[in-house]
């Protein structure tokens, strides 16, 4: 039986959310270690009220990794991204954009 290979993404929530754009950045570092072409990622912040949307576009050939079986590495992002912005008061929508 083969081994699966393992990842270490190594991130540090601290200073991300200190700074003006943490949220995008963060977002931005998880997918690139997701990707194979991660000079194609691209994050844009949309600010409303209280409310913040990030959209997430990608290579074509990336989508599949981003969205995972059944959704699910799309709704990790989500959970990671509602986690830490319960300190900043405001809500986050990831919109994964084709």
């Amino acid at each position: 039986m083969p081994h699966a290979l393992r990842y270490r993404l190594t991130l540090s929530i601290q200073p991300v959310t200190e700074r003006g754009n943490g949220m995008k950045d963060l977002i931005s570092e998880i997918v690139q270690a997701l990707v194979d072409q991660p000079d194609q990622v691209k994050v844009t912040e949309i600010e409303g009220g209280q409310t913040v949307v990030l959209e997430l576009s990608v290579a074509k050939s990336d989508m599949g990794k981003v969205i995972g079986k059944k959704g699910r590495n799309a709704m990790a992002l989500r959970t990671i991204l509602s986690a830490v912005a319960g300190k900043t008061r405001k809500r986050y929508v990831l919109e994964i954009i084709e």
